[in-house]
C-alpha cells in the first residue's frame, strides 16, 4: 500500500502546478496524509491500478465522483504542498547566497557542505535564509 501511495503521491507532483502556501511537505508526510485519506478509495477503485505511468493517480482522477471529499481534497492540497517545497528547494541557494558567502568562506561547494555550514551557523544567518532552509525541508 505504501509503494502504491508514494507511486500515486509521485505522478501527483509531476501533474499539478504550484500553489502559494507557506507550508511545506516532504514525500513521507505525503504519503502519511494520503495513507489516510485515500487508501480505502485505492483499495476500492484502484486495486489493478498499475505503479507506472501515474496509474493511481490518473485512476483516482477517473474516479473523482466516487473517491471520497477527503481524498480529493487532501490529494490537492499534498500536491500543492510538494510542488511548495520542490520550489524552495530550488530557491534556497540564491536566498542563503550572501549568507553563505559570509559564514561558510573556504567551504567547497558540493556534496551539502554549504547547508551544513549554514545549519551550524543558524543563530547568525539570516531570518530569509532561515526560512528558506526550513520551507526547502532541510531542517
Amino acid at each position: 500500500m505504501r509503494r502504491l501511495i508514494f507511486a500515486f503521491t509521485t505522478g501527483v507532483l509531476l501533474a499539478t502546478a504550484p500553489a502559494a502556501f507557506a507550508q511545506t511537505v516532504g514525500f513521507a508526510e505525503a504519503i502519511k496524509i494520503l495513507s489516510v485519506s485515500c487508501g480505502k478509495d485505492i483499495d476500492k477503485y484502484c486495486k489493478s491500478a498499475t505503479l507506472a505511468n501515474n496509474g493511481i493517480g490518473k485512476c483516482l482522477a477517473e474516479n473523482q465522483a466516487k473517491v471520497s471529499e477527503k481524498c480529493n481534497a487532501d490529494r490537492a492540497v499534498v500536491a500543492s504542498l510538494i510542488q511548495e517545497r520542490l520550489a524552495a528547494q530550488a530557491a534556497a541557494p540564491k536566498i542563503c547566497d550572501r549568507d553563505a558567502a559570509q559564514y561558510c568562506k573556504g567551504v567547497k561547494a558540493g556534496a551539502g557542505h554549504i547547508l551544513r555550514c549554514l545549519l551550524k551557523a543558524q543563530p547568525s544567518v539570516s531570518a530569509k535564509c532561515n526560512t528558506a532552509i526550513d520551507l526547502a525541508g532541510y531542517r
